[in-house]
């Protein structure tokens, strides 16, 4: 048996069953997603029912939760048009109707939010590094971004946790379809739908392989998590950012004087 972990899909079906085969998938295999399977993808129907039929694990990720969200209001709640605006409208489209399947939404509902396999710890976003893990919620693991990725050190002792949700090109000086290592947790998510990009990303954790497909290109590659993963330091939060500008700011008045 092998475990695969899968970085954010976005509706990149096709993409997806290139890597699926790339893989030499077979029914032995364990395969986890980090969530984020719909929206900005043009066959995000597609990709759900393809988890969903085949029994493969699946996190929830912000864009699940936004499409929960949405379906629990009115489309002329801000809720709806924000979900629609941030991908929503391609979802629907690819379901050919106004509304998904019920048994989708509550298969959407009731996706874990975070998977302990011992080794290594899977969520969607990441955690927040200054609260106990039983305090934590959605919040956190489905949405959470600096805070998480200024964690100066590991949250867990015995196992490195490993995320989607932000592309790792947006992190400094990363290449688009790298890998990021921070402090204790590993991004994934090479960002699979974006132009930028277009690398969907499978991490074997046994042999630390990175199995990759370029939804536009097609080209496929595999590298040792090594070759393709980029050392970070941990990323100063807004409000440190705002504390040094400030700092900053008064060196150089001081420096007239």
């Amino acid at each position: 048996m092998t475990r695969f972990v899968f970085g954010d899909i976005h509706g990149q079906f096709d993409g997806l069953m290139k890597l699926i085969d790339f893989i030499k998938y077979s029914p032995n295999d364990k395969l986890y997603f980090l969530g984020d399977l719909i929206d900005r993808g043009e066959r995000s129907a597609d990709v759900v029912n393809w988890v969903m039929s085949n029994n493969h694990i699946c996190l929830k990720g912000n864009h699940e939760q936004m499409c929960l969200d949405a379906f629990g209001c009115s489309e002329e709640s801000l809720i709806w048009k924000g979900w629609i605006l941030n991908g929503g409208s391609k979802t629907l489209e690819s379901y050919g109707a106004a509304n998904l399947p019920e048994a989708h939404l509550e298969w959407m509902q009731q996706l874990p939010l975070y998977m302990d396999l011992g080794d290594v710890w899977l969520v969607h976003a990441g955690l927040n590094p200054n609260l106990p893990l039983e305090l934590q919620g959605a919040a956190e693991f489905c949405w959470i971004r600096e805070e998480f990725h200024s964690a100066t050190e590991p949250f867990f002792e015995d196992k490195i946790i490993i995320t989607g949700h932000t592309i790792t090109f947006v992190f400094p000086g990363v290449k688009p379809g790298n890998l990021v290592l921070g402090k204790g947790w590993l991004d994934i998510d090479t960002g699979g739908y974006h132009p930028k990009s277009g690398w969907l990303s499978a991490l074997d954790i046994d042999t630390a392989t990175v199995y990759q497909c370029n939804t536009f290109t097609h080209e496929l590659r595999v590298n040792s998590l090594s070759d393709i993963t980029t050392v970070i330091e941990p990323m100063p939060t807004r409000s440190q950012r705002l504390e040094i500008g400030k700092t900053n700011a008064q060196k150089r008045r001081w420096s007239w004087v």
